[in-house]
């Protein structure tokens, strides 16, 4: 088996802003980052094309494959922040934000959802792929791809976003040898450091 897991480009929203399943739109930056990705997979011949529906990722895949069916999933979109979507985390209530902070993983946002939650529906998901045909790509988030590597690195999953660097654009390769998930990293390009919480 071979999945390539890409993740949008930048998306069009103010640093510091909570986002998760708001329908953001692009940058002005996305088609040179579109570009930069098809150089590093135009050699791939997917046979099945799989993007999140929000925006970001079903803009990225159509760019990507012009000539491919796209099938869309909802199961892999980003974490549904709830109440905190498009709020700047600094002005997020202390008496919601403070047990978040504390278990990010298992405290599910108010009215949206926990890293656990995300990471069920997604690795549910994963372990449907199998009979679809080879090689496939999925178009989808940070939170998505972070909970596949978990999974398969069998990593902690407060412990991933210091294992795992996934900026806009990532490219990572899964491929299975011997029953076992191998990833390479195929592109992960510089951008500012984002902002997944408060600034201080």
């Amino acid at each position: 088996m071979e999945i390539h897991l890409i993740r949008h480009t930048t998306p069009l929203v103010e640093k510091g802003i909570c986002y998760g399943q708001t329908d953001l739109d692009v940058t002005s930056s996305f088609h040179e980052e579109a570009q930069n990705i098809f150089q590093q997979i135009s050699h791939f011949n997917y046979q099945s094309i799989i993007s999140s529906p929000l925006q970001r990722c079903a803009k990225l895949a159509r760019q990507l494959f012009p000539e491919k069916k796209v099938s869309f999933e909802q199961s892999i979109m980003e974490i549904n922040c709830g109440s905190w979507e498009m709020q700047h985390w600094d002005e997020i209530p202390k008496s919601e934000l403070d047990p978040w902070m504390a278990d990010f993983v298992n405290t599910r946002i108010p009215h949206g959802e926990s890293y656990v939650d995300i990471y069920d529906r997604v690795t549910q998901f994963f372990e449907s792929l199998e009979p679809l045909p080879q090689p496939i790509a999925l178009v989808t988030h940070g939170g998505v791809i972070r909970s596949i590597l978990s999974h398969i690195t069998k990593t902690p999953l407060e412990k991933s976003f210091e294992a795992f660097s996934i900026r806009y654009g990532c490219v990572v390769q899964l491929t299975l040898q011997n029953n076992k998930w191998v990833y390479n990293t195929l592109h992960n390009p510089q951008f500012e450091k984002e902002q997944h919480h408060p600034s201080k």
